[in-house]
């Protein structure tokens, strides 16, 4: 079970009920929600049951984004062995939960056939534009934002008061920078063109990576390919799936622990999980709870059994062989690149909404103070699930909108916004991986927190004529 406080931050964020559909009120802020993934899909249905007129675009044609393998929008990352790394409970959405007869880590199948559900329960299917891309999000003069689409139809151009991004960040493949030295003469491929063991059969397989895929994937090679290395230059603590025969995240601890009693979740996880150093990965060089969450129920019997060969880091590329660090090498005909993934917003010009290096500072990962109106869904790494946080994050836009929320002053949120990053990055070490990271918890309470105070400002404020509401002033 989860902690008596996280069951009731959770509680608190229980998105409102919907028992019939909510008129649409035209008098409320006109919004565009880009995606139809887990996190658009949850943005959508908080407006839509707070009559908010709004259109949703997804390039695809089927919802439910990176949980579905080779989603026709070409962007999924989805591969065959795919499973979520939370438990059911803790993903799901807090007014439809997943259905009781699924597995404690649900298949991407059925992940993907839950957001289904929900797009059909909540009658949002017909609010969804399909096969429409959006490619290029400006502000108007009056403060407006300019939406340009191209579907069947063509392209055209709308307008919005305000727009909700939610276009993933799982993607966009980042690549070594700059590449590693030397030439390769077999074939290299990304982590997020992997999709089924059948690419790794009979092969010489290199997986380059660390994190959760990286594992996946050399697990899956070592059953299939001729030879398996896994090469990481930086260690990782490797958690179990279970514990005492329960899902590790939902392992009890006293509920009058503080939201950081996460950390001491992923402590004492490492722990029982026992290093996997001693079987031939890096040392971490950080404590449990430093960084991104490792899963993994397959990849110690792989090292064990000699199915998965451990080296360092990359050091060259020669011809048909991977040169490490510390001067051993390895046979390859294929590289795999479990490298990570780019913060990408190919409709919105850099010059307005700079990404580099991953790292897009915004409040409550949500609201950038200097773009009233543009909001982003989504676009966090918790420890734990998005989709919750996704789900509040779209009830507390639609509050915004609404006007039932009113945001301080835009030199108070700026202050906030510094705070939490540097708690952010006091906790986690740097990293690309770790720009958005926030504590599951944490981030509801903090979020709920914010919301009831919102509300109270709401009751007692004016909004100026014209205004969008709840954006800071």
């Amino acid at each position: 079970m989860i902690t008596a406080m996280a069951y009731l931050v959770k509680q608190r964020h229980r998105a409102p009920a919907v028992t019939s559909p909510v008129p649409v009120d035209p008098s409320l802020p006109r919004a565009c929600v880009i995606g139809a993934g887990s996190s658009g899909i949850a943005a959508a249905k908080a407006l839509a049951a707070a009559g908010v007129p709004f259109d949703c675009f997804e390039a695809g044609s089927v919802v439910g984004g990176n949980w579905v393998q080779d989603n026709p929008n070409g962007r999924s990352a989805c591969y065959e062995t795919l499973e979520i790394n939370t438990s059911g409970p803790r993903m799901a959405y807090s007014d439809f939960p997943m259905p009781a007869d699924y597995p404690a880590y649900a298949r991407h199948d059925q992940v993907a056939a839950y957001f289904d559900a929900y797009v059909d329960h909540f009658a949002l299917r017909d609010r969804i534009t399909f096969d429409t891309t959006v490619v290029d999000v400006s502000r108007a003069a009056d403060r407006t934002w300019l939406v340009r689409i191209e579907g069947p139809a063509g392209e055209e151009t709308r307008t919005y008061d305000a727009v909700l991004v939610a276009n993933g960040h799982h993607w966009d493949p980042r690549w070594p920078e700059p590449a590693y030295p030397g030439t390769f003469d077999g074939q290299q491929i990304h982590a997020h063109d992997y999709r089924s063991a059948e690419q790794l059969r009979g092969r010489d397989v290199v997986v380059v990576g660390s994190g959760n895929s990286a594992l996946d994937i050399a697990v899956e090679a070592g059953k299939v390919a001729r030879s398996t290395v896994l090469s990481q230059r930086r260690g990782q603590w490797v958690l179990r799936k279970f514990f005492l025969g329960r899902p590790s995240d939902q392992a009890a601890l006293p509920g009058w622990l503080p939201w950081w009693a996460t950390a001491l979740k992923l402590r004492i996880g490492a722990l029982t999980s026992g290093n996997v150093t001693r079987l031939g990965l890096p040392q971490p060089r950080h404590a449990p709870g430093q960084s991104h969450p490792v899963q993994s129920e397959g990849i110690r019997s792989a090292l064990r059994s000699g199915a998965v060969t451990p080296k360092p880091g990359v050091d060259r590329l020669e011809g048909d062989h991977v040169v490490f660090v510390d001067g051993s090498s390895a046979p390859a005909d294929l590289i795999v690149w479990a490298t990570g993934y780019r913060v990408s917003f190919p409709f919105l010009d850099p010059s307005l909404v700079d990404a580099r290096d991953n790292d897009l500072p915004l409040w409550k990962r949500t609201i950038h103070p200097d773009l009233p109106g543009l909001y982003f869904i989504g676009l966090l790494q918790p420890v734990g699930a998005v989709m919750p946080l996704a789900e509040a994050q779209g009830v507390w836009v639609a509050e915004t909108l609404t006007g039932r929320y009113v945001a301080p002053p835009t030199d108070e949120v700026r202050r906030r916004m510094a705070a939490d990053h540097e708690r952010n990055r006091r906790q986690f070490y740097a990293s690309p991986r770790h720009t958005m990271e926030v504590d599951f918890d944490h981030y509801l309470w903090d979020l709920d927190r914010e919301r009831r105070r919102g509300a109270a400002r709401a009751a007692t404020s004016r909004m100026p004529s014209g205004a969008v509401p709840g954006t800071p002033d």
